[in-house]
């Protein structure tokens, strides 16, 4: 017996029990939910021959980025196809997507969400997966492209329209018109008070606009939209250790660090991300951060072969090299130069990044500047934020002015400013000043010194 769930789609399953928790598990992924993965265990419990669930746990498990899972994700799969023949095209479209991941070809994958997305415009729950998978890899553009084209196809009363709209803010200020941005993100977050991605997506803005006392106001004012996250939380609290840092407050910053962005010590990649590249944000300004690179580089350590994001990998290397494991690091440069390649074929930013940020770390500004310099104008191939690869950009800049490169910082620095509709931050207002010869340029770590 086929059913539909809250968004309206056909669902395999003869349980109304059943189609209550996919309808559970589909809302707390889309608003970043800690239960969301409990949701989809009672689902399964309830219905251990529904293929469209085992897909779904495969994809959940590849986008969590670490190699070990990948072994679960390809059982989840196998799972899933035992019940293909009784799938509904839409449960089968979920299928082949998980299947391109992990055959290594996430815009495959992209490609069998968007097939759902022809057919159902208002499937929430691909669109979603879709989202997730463009931020991976990069594609702003695409992520903006495919939300406008289904956004005229939702009512005011869908339910998953509000889910939209905090996606869409995040693709427009992705994409660089802040002001839409800011428009649809208050609009998701009027009518969905847990939607912890629309709140993202302002506070992102705050960050390319230099409002950081904005940014902390918005943030703090809406607890109800990420208090309920999954670690995703640690990620909003991240955002607010930028707003401090960016306003002079770096204590502020450094204790939110011990008390909410590492409050809890994970290994999920992406609480890594957030740790290390505050950690080396407060170095940049001068800010001794002691012991707090070891925890992060034990991690790491454990982490030089994983190989499944070149985003993660690079975060990896800020971890190791932060703790002075060159061994360690090395590890990742030299597997990055022999085995990194982004989907289309093109040599990736990855090797040339990793080459920079180790020089960096030894104190080759000039080396540091001039491999990341080239991979600069395609660091956005690895994924993630503008926000999020900010701190490459910042290491770049001052390996240059470490180098007395100072023309060519200060034209990337420029370049920086106007990508963030002309805003100048507290950060590039420091190295501005430095460049004109104003004022002390600001250094920590003794291998940078």
């Amino acid at each position: 017996m086929s059913r539909h769930d809250h968004f309206d789609q056909p669902v395999s399953l003869d349980s109304a029990v059943a189609v209550a928790e996919w309808n559970a598990m589909a809302g707390a992924f889309l608003a970043h939910g800690a239960s969301t993965p409990d949701h989809l265990a009672r689902l399964l419990d309830l219905a251990p021959d529904y293929g469209g669930a085992h897909a779904l746990k495969g994809l959940f498990l590849v986008l969590l980025g670490r190699r070990e899972l990948l072994a679960d994700a390809r059982a989840a799969l196998a799972r899933a196809e035992k019940y293909e023949a009784d799938a509904n095209p839409r449960e089968r479209d979920l299928m082949l997507a998980l299947r391109h991941l992990l055959d290594g070809s996430p815009k495959a994958a992209i490609t069998a969400l968007e097939t759902t997305l022809r057919r159902a415009p208002t499937d929430t729950l691909a669109m979603k997966l879709g989202h997730a998978l463009r931020f991976v890899t990069g594609d702003a553009a695409g992520m903006r492209r495919s939300i406008e084209r289904v956004l005229p196809c939702y009512g005011s009363e869908h339910a998953g329209h509000r889910y939209l709209l905090g996606c869409h803010a995040f693709a427009l200020e992705e994409t660089g018109d802040y002001a839409a941005a800011t428009a649809a993100g208050h609009a998701a977050l009027d009518l969905a008070p847990d939607d912890a991605w629309g709140l993202h997506a302002v506070a992102h803005v705050h960050d390319m606009t230099a409002d950081a006392a904005g940014g902390l106001d918005w943030i703090d004012r809406r607890q109800a939209a990420w208090g309920h996250c999954n670690n995703f939380r640690f990620h909003v609290w991240w955002h607010r250790a930028l707003m401090l840092l960016d306003l002079g407050r770096m204590d502020a910053a450094l204790a939110c660090y011990d008390e909410h962005v590492r409050a809890e010590r994970t290994d999920d990649y992406r609480d890594i991300v957030n740790a290390t590249s505050l950690l080396l944000r407060l170095e940049l300004e001068g800010i001794d951060v002691g012991h707090r690179w070891f925890e992060l580089a034990d991690l790491a350590d454990a982490r030089t072969a994983d190989g499944c994001l070149v985003f993660a990998d690079l975060h990896y290397l800020l971890a190791l090299t932060g703790d002075g494991r060159d061994a360690a690091a090395g590890r990742i440069v030299s597997r990055l130069a022999e085995t990194a390649r982004p989907p289309e074929g093109r040599h990736g930013p990855g090797p040339a990044a990793a080459r920079g940020l180790a020089a960096f770390a030894a104190g080759d500004h000039a080396a540091a500047f001039a491999a990341l310099s080239a991979a600069r104008p395609h660091m956005q191939d690895i994924g993630g934020s503008h926000a999020q690869r900010d701190v490459f950009e910042r290491i770049t800049i001052d390996s240059g002015i470490r180098a007395g490169l100072l023309t060519q910082a200060g034209a990337i620095l420029d370049d920086r400013t106007a990508r963030r509709g002309g805003c100048e931050d507290r950060y590039a207002a420091v190295r501005r000043a430095f460049i004109a010869g104003s004022a002390n340029f600001p250094c920590s770590r003794s291998a940078t010194a």
